[in-house]
């Protein structure tokens, strides 16, 4: 009987080992180009070889010696991108883009669905978190000079991948449809469509109606979740694309580079986890220490007196709002536009910072902007929102979607709900 089993036990390694063999030469190592492509995997794909010695060949691949931690800074951002991707999916199962059930659809989440407050919590200071890190990585590459020849097309796809996320706070800031929310977004619109000439029309094509109101929110949820991935997905494969061909810029501010190239795998591999594992570990801290907190059920007939925020962007955008008017929007187009043509501006052979005037000038505009928002917006915490049209009991009623709006009734307990804990 024992003498069976082993015979058994044989046949069934020896057919395991043929499946297996089989497996790795049929399969093509094209396959790992798609790998390779989404950044996670080094180093050029070998197409005749088999997958397995392609990926061996891959693992093994030396990266440049200018290689270090601060260039850790594009694969953090790029994986707070997947956890807001993760997040994002898991509440949308639950979540009801209308204007009579978002805001129950969320307290539902954070209230009774297990660990949703923690998922909705880990969204939202994911997204904080991915805009300070871009702009991090932007800063030094604006340092560094990495924008010049070669790379001016990286240095696009960058910028527009900053634009593409600023769509993405916008456009998600009205989904929980409270109080602080609505009128944040009421008074961004306000702003916008007294911009001459291309105001109104912006204003008209994402409002959707003569106020915020659910045809507003429909469209917004569709920018969030259907038109803005697909531009992120084409420029993050882009910005790898390009990457990978022109590979990392070397460092102007150091004599030279050590002799020795790090492997990706062990070396650099170890480092992209020991980097995702202490994000991961930030934005669940964060989460848990800080949670984000829902204000009342918006209400377009009563604004209120305070609209604290709940995105890292909307202080400054509030502070340059109240300081410029209509002005704040065309300051921040000026600037972003300026920034996405630096390396058009800058096209001198110069890599030390203090010797590339036009990128100090810009720099300067920049930060003296973020400066002056910076020091004004702590005194916004007490200011309601500034509108041009009549407010309070003067405000006409708010339709929504082109219907009257019935008030619904909200559980007392779950109105001014604080991070979501059941």
């Amino acid at each position: 009987m024992a003498k069976g089993f082993r015979h058994a036990s044989k046949r069934i390694l020896e057919k395991s080992a043929a499946i297996r063999n089989d497996v790795r030469e049929s399969t093509d190592a094209n396959l790992l180009a798609l790998l390779r492509l989404f950044g996670l995997l080094y180093g050029p794909i070998d197409r005749r070889a088999r997958i397995d010695r392609a990926f061996r060949g891959a693992l093994g691949y030396r990266l440049a010696p200018q290689a270090g931690w601060r260039h850790a800074l594009g694969g953090i951002a790029y994986f707070l991108l997947m956890v807001l991707v993760v997040t994002g999916v898991l509440l949308a199962f639950y979540y009801r883009p209308s204007a009579q059930e978002a805001y129950p659809s969320l307290q539902h989440i954070v209230s009774s669905i297990p660990f949703g407050w923690l998922v909705r919590d880990v969204h939202a200071w994911a997204a904080s978190l991915v805009v300070i890190v871009v702009l991090v990585h932007m800063l030094r590459s604006y340092v560094e000079a990495t924008y010049k020849a070669p790379r001016e097309t990286n240095w696009l796809a960058g910028f527009l991948l900053l634009a593409v996320l600023f769509g993405f706070g916008i456009s998600g800031y009205l989904l929980p449809w409270d109080q602080w929310s609505y009128w944040t977004v009421a008074e961004a619109m306000d702003a916008v469509g007294r911009v001459p000439v291309l105001g109104r029309l912006v204003v008209e094509l994402v409002r959707g109606d003569d106020a915020v109101s659910g045809a507003t929110l429909s469209r917004l949820f569709a920018f969030h979740v259907i038109l803005l991935p697909w531009l992120l997905l084409g420029l993050v494969v882009l910005h790898f694309a390009l990457v990978r061909k022109h590979g990392q810029a070397p460092v102007v501010y150091r004599a030279r580079y050590p002799e020795r190239r790090m492997r990706f795998y062990p070396d650099q591999l170890m480092r992209i986890l020991a980097t995702a594992a202490v994000t991961l570990a930030v934005v669940i801290t964060l989460a848990v220490l800080f949670p984000r907190n829902f204000g009342p059920h918006a209400d377009p007939s009563a604004p209120p007196d305070l609209l604290p925020s709940t995105w890292v962007v909307v202080p400054f955008w509030r502070a340059l709002l109240h300081l410029l008017g209509w002005g704040a929007p065309v300051v921040m187009v000026g600037l972003g536009v300026l920034l996405l043509l630096l390396p058009l501006l800058d096209r001198t052979a110069e890599v030390h910072l203090r010797h590339r005037r036009v990128a100090m000038v810009i720099g300067a505009l920049c930060v003296g902007t973020f400066v002056v928002a910076l020091v004004t917006s702590p005194r916004l915490r007490t200011h309601g929102p500034q509108l041009t049209v009549p407010t309070g009991a003067e405000a006409p009623a708010v339709p929504f979607g082109g219907a009257e709006r019935v008030p619904l009734p909200v559980p007392p307990d779950t109105t001014t709900a604080g991070g979501g804990r059941p």
